[in-house]
Order: structure tokens, then C-alpha cells, then sequence
């Protein structure tokens, strides 16, 4: 299924207006609580180092609602219609703006609890600071969604197996690794992927790495679907 680069803010304001659903309520229970929470289609804020954003960017989407009690554990409530083609990409995000080289470590720990329903993917999206590269890493994903572009086989990186796949959406390159069975916790070593990316495959240049994102891709969530980042941390040196 072919896939867009329009996934962060910052590159969504290109995208023409769109129909927006009527928002609704929070429906995440920890919502109540949470010290920060927005059903804006593109309601974002900063805590504790991370960006996080709603960012409900696809057509035909429905409403869809986050909340955060810090950088590193919030949600998101997300009901879009039983329709193909990506509705949202709800993430957090963490500025890293170091060339792959200067890089000495740069790992990421996550711990996510995802419905048994529903077309999506939970996944890093990690961009080069000109948006000529993006880097995906699916931990786990469900219904009809996929990958753009052609298998370009199996490889074991950065402590998971992953089949990969390298495509182009007519803005930028795109390398999809998705992990061979789905995980809702882990710690995922990037550098090596990023080396292997460059060093192994020539795919890409010495680039300088700007945004490490972790959220969910949303294609379908009809009635209404929770999705929860219990803990996220990224860190880089």
C-alpha cells in the first residue's frame, strides 16, 4: 500500500485543506487525568523533551483526540471510518540533529498497548533534516496496511529481524523495516540500521539525522480504538 511523507506537521501544511470530522469527547480513560490532552486535527505541545502531536493529516478522516501525562506516556483515542489510506499519524517526537558518523549511540525503548482491531502500524519515523530520507520501523501493525515500494529481503538489526522494503513517494526515499512478528515492548538499537542503511546499502549519504518519531499509523479505527504509549524513550550521544 503506497504511503505518504506528509506525516509530520511541518511538511502537512503543504498538503491541501481537507474535510475534518467533528471532534468528540476523550475517550481514553487516563484522559481525565492527563496533563495535557487536544482533539485539534493538529494540536501539539512539548513536554519533557518530546514533541507530541495529534497530526490527523489523511482524507475521509474521522475524529481522533491525545493525551499526555509526559513526553514519554500518552495516548490516543482515534476513530476513523473503515476506509483505505492513512487517516493520522498521532507520534511523539524527539530532535536528535547529528550526522550518522557523530553519532555514538542511538537507541529507543518502547511499551505500547494497541487494539486486536483496526488497519494500523506502530512505528518509529525517523527523517534526515532535509526530508530526503525517511526511515520507518514497524514494532507491530494489524488489518490492510503495508509497506511502499519492493522487498528488498530479510536482515537482523539493532536487536529485532525485520523484513525490509525501499520505495519512493515522489517527495522522498522511503526504507520500511518491519519487524517479522509483532511486538507491544522492546529496546531498538537505530545506529546500526542507519550504518547499515548507508555503509552496507549505499542507500543514502552521510545524512544528519533531525527527528526520531514514534506514534501510529491509522487507517482504520471504526467506533472508536485506544492506543497507548505506556513508556517511550530515546536517546542519543
Amino acid at each position: 500500500m503506497a504511503k505518504s511523507t506528509l506525516r509530520k506537521i511541518t511538511m502537512a501544511v503543504l498538503a491541501p485543506a481537507m474535510a475534518f470530522g467533528a471532534t468528540v469527547g476523550l475517550a481514553s480513560a487516563p484522559a481525565s487525568a492527563a496533563v495535557w490532552n487536544s482533539c485539534d486535527q493538529w494540536g501539539n505541545t512539548s513536554l519533557n523533551g518530546y514533541t507530541l502531536y495529534n497530526n490527523i493529516w489523511g482524507s475521509g478522516a474521522g475524529s481522533q483526540c491525545i493525551w499526555a501525562n509526559s513526553g514519554t506516556n500518552w495516548g490516543v483515542w482515534a476513530n476513523h471510518p473503515n476506509t483505505g489510506g492513512i487517516k493520522s499519524y498521532p507520534n511523539a517526537k524527539k530532535v536528535v540533529n547529528k550526522t550518522i558518523t557523530s553519532l555514538g549511540s542511538l537507541t529507543s525503548s518502547y511499551n505500547v498497548t494497541v487494539p486486536s482491531s483496526g488497519a494500523y502500524n506502530t512505528s518509529y519515523d525517523i527523517w534526515d533534516t532535509d526530508y530526503d530520507y525517511e526511515i520507518m520501523l514497524w514494532v507491530n501493525y494489524n488489518g490492510a496496511v503495508g509497506p511502499l515500494g519492493t522487498s528488498q529481503g530479510s536482515v537482523t538489526l539493532g536487536g529485532h529481524s525485520w523484513n525490509v522494503y525501499k520505495g519512493n513517494n515522489g517527495a522522498n526515499e522511503v526504507f520500511s523495516f518491519l519487524r517479522t512478528s509483532d511486538s507491544s515492548s522492546g529496546t531498538v538499537n537505530i545506529l546500526p540500521i542507519l550504518k547499515w542503511i548507508k555503509d552496507t546499502k549505499g542507500w543514502m549519504g552521510n545524512e544528519t539525522i533531525g527527528d526520531v518519531q514514534f506514534g501510529y499509523e491509522i487507517t482504520s479505527s471504526s467506533g472508536g480504538l485506544d492506543f497507548r504509549t505506556n513508556n517511550l524513550t530515546v536517546s542519543s550521544s
